[in-house]
């Protein structure tokens, strides 16, 4: 058996029910609000003990959330469909932790069937999950009218893949008695829109939308789980090109960086965690949102920061917004046309 299929069974006296309380006890019965206490600075899902799920979990910020959770002294379930780099993962995070607080599972998230298979696996290792980081993805290369294979695959597991983990996850955690998070992995590029890869904005646009819905729908059900949109900015990982040989461009963040903006962010009940970076400023972000939405409401061109008629007015009132809103400089902020 390969070990990323190896699954760690904890000690009986170890396997409560549940650590939280039954998910399914009774109506009425005694301690339906308990919630543990948790560590200081953390949202309550975040507690020794508690169970992690993450897809993209072999590196980049699935890695990073992994290795902080564990840190925690919470336990993981990774899932990822490198199998080498998984085990390799799996293998450091069992340094610093029991190997039964690790789960590793090789997982193509576009598959539902898999991931049905990964669910049923975690759910045999632990009765109780309190957090998902649904963060499995790929960029590929694309045109609107090119790369017809890139495009699909995008969409299976870009798209296709959150919806897979959202089914086989979701309905398992809303009953939970204690607060749970789950977090779906966006982009900018699914909220600006920018030319050069249709395939993967549409992907990610698409990821905004649902996750949107799965907030509403669980505030509705008025469930303890929350749903929440990860959007982070230039973060150095194996997407965006880190690998060896490389180093990290003095802009981008760390994975690590772009966690733990993640956790603070979904600690004071933020659904959009959109991150900066060491070039982009939130307030540089919002002004690129904001112009992009009155797109629609203008009337005018789609994508009209990046028209030779528009960009000058886009840089003009990039430079305004950002002495209005925090009283920068106007120089204080460079490629607000280029980016995201």
């Amino acid at each position: 058996m390969p070990m990323s299929d190896r699954l760690p069974r904890l000690p009986l006296n170890s396997r409560l029910s549940s650590r939280n309380g039954s998910p399914n006890r009774a109506a009425g019965s005694l301690g339906t609000d308990i919630v543990h206490p948790h560590d200081a600075g953390q949202h309550p899902a975040l507690h020794k003990g508690n169970v992690a799920v993450i897809t993209g979990g072999a590196s980049g910020i699935g890695k990073a959330a992994a290795t902080f959770f564990v840190e925690l002294g919470m336990r993981v379930a990774i899932a990822d469909k490198n199998e080498e780099e998984l085990n390799r993962t799996a293998e450091e995070l069992r340094a610093i932790c029991a190997e039964t607080d690790v789960l590793a599972i090789t997982v193509d998230v576009s598959s539902f069937e898999a991931v049905k298979a990964f669910a049923d696996k975690v759910f045999q290792w632990s009765d109780e999950v309190n957090v998902v980081l649904n963060n499995a993805g790929v960029g590929l290369k694309s045109g609107s009218w090119s790369g017809l294979d890139a495009w699909k695959t995008m969409i299976d597991v870009n798209l296709m893949g959150i919806v897979n983990v959202q089914h086989a996850f979701v309905p398992h955690m809303m009953p939970n008695e204690n607060p749970g998070l789950f977090i779906n992995t966006g982009s900018k590029q699914g909220i600006t829109n920018p030319p050069g890869n249709p395939a993967y904005n549409a992907s990610k646009a698409a990821v905004k939308s649902i996750t949107e819905s799965l907030a509403h729908e669980l505030r509705a059900a008025q469930s303890k789980l929350t749903a929440h949109l990860l959007v982070p900015g230039w973060t150095y990982t194996g997407m965006t090109g880190a690998g060896k040989g490389t180093t990290k461009p003095a802009g981008a963040w760390t994975p690590q960086q772009t966690v733990r903006y993640m956790l603070e962010r979904v600690r004071m009940g933020n659904f959009y965690i959109i991150c900066p970076d060491n070039e982009t400023s939130s307030a540089l972000d919002r002004l690129r949102i904001r112009w992009g939405a009155e797109d629609v409401i203008e009337g005018r061109p789609a994508l009209s920061r990046w028209d030779a008629e528009y960009a000058p007015l886009f840089e003009e009132f990039v430079r305004a917004g950002l002495v209005s809103e925090q009283g920068l400089s106007p120089t204080a902020h460079t490629h607000a046309t280029n980016g995201i």
